[in-house]
């Protein structure tokens, strides 16, 4: 069932505002993803919260960063951050296969978007995404996606993200799915 909370305040930081919500952060990306982090012997891709942490800090220092998070009676339910990115950056080995059009377009990389279970189905994760487009204002917002991460597609298909083909960091890494979404 697809509710919308209205007892949700939503926040937004800029890179200088980020290190003392890295334990929160941690937490919410933890629940959120109960089954990198409470499956002892899953293969967790380099997936985990001390990563998570160092990921969101090295983030932090581009240009344009924002990080918006949502707080139920204080508490941090949800959180997602961005940043204006290049394509060459973005897409890496991928490039060439990305139309001009998105490669010429101003490009927001959506790096996360986690909800706590309990507030998922909510409207939380739409509402942030919008914070974020509204805060970033790109013409293409691209996301990368564990295939088998269900929920999470399944919010990306509804905010309008398309499959643009597979992705790799890394040689030999994980397999993602790479998203793409045309802002109107």
């Amino acid at each position: 069932m697809n509710r919308t909370r209205t007892d949700v305040v939503i926040r937004t930081y800029g890179p200088g505002q980020v290190a003392p919500l890295l334990d929160a952060i941690g937490d919410v990306w933890a629940d959120a993803h109960p089954e990198l982090v409470d499956t002892p012997g899953a293969s967790t891709d380099g997936l985990s919260t001390d990563n998570l942490r160092r990921q969101v800090t090295g983030h932090a220092k581009h240009e344009g960063f924002v990080l918006v998070a949502a707080y139920v009676n204080g508490t941090m339910v949800a959180f997602g951050y961005a940043f204006p990115c290049t394509p060459e950056y973005w897409f890496g080995a991928l490039l060439p296969e990305i139309p001009e059009h998105v490669r010429t377009g101003r490009l927001m990389g959506l790096c996360e978007l986690a909800v706590r279970h309990p507030w998922q189905s909510q409207g939380i994760g739409s509402r942030l995404h919008a914070e974020l487009i509204k805060a970033i204002a790109p013409q293409w917002s691209s996301l990368l996606v564990r295939p088998s991460n269900e929920r999470g597609r399944g919010l990306y298909d509804r905010l309008g993200y398309e499959y643009a083909g597979p992705y790799r960091n890394e040689p030999g890494g994980p397999e993602f799915d790479l998203l793409l979404l045309q802002v109107a």
